[in-house]
């Protein structure tokens, strides 16, 4: 039985290649990661400027609401669509239905 492995040293071990997962325990630690995750200069890090909610009425509540949902979404911050079945790998447009 052949096992191809997904994590493997390369470049005559000075690489180290992760093709599946990488887990870390409680209490590991790494050490030289410094600014491996920093945020690059210029990186925009804030969603636009949404206004206060003046909403008299709940479908107007209702659209602000929406803008707040859309305005994550296009930031990144939230997935653009509904997961099907509980399975987040799997995604239908708005709704899911």
């Amino acid at each position: 039985m052949e096992h191809a492995t997904r994590n493997f040293h390369a470049h005559g071990g000075n690489e180290w290649v992760i093709g599946g997962k990488l887990t870390f325990l409680p209490g590991a630690t790494v050490e030289g990661a410094e600014g491996l995750f920093d945020i690059p200069k210029g990186a925009e890090l804030q969603l636009p400027f949404i206004a206060d909610s003046t909403a008299t009425s709940v479908a107007a509540l209702r659209e602000d609401y929406n803008a707040l949902l859309a305005a994550l979404r296009t930031a990144g911050l939230m997935a653009a669509n509904v997961p099907v079945n509980g399975d987040a790998e799997q995604t239908e447009p708005d709704g899911g239905e």
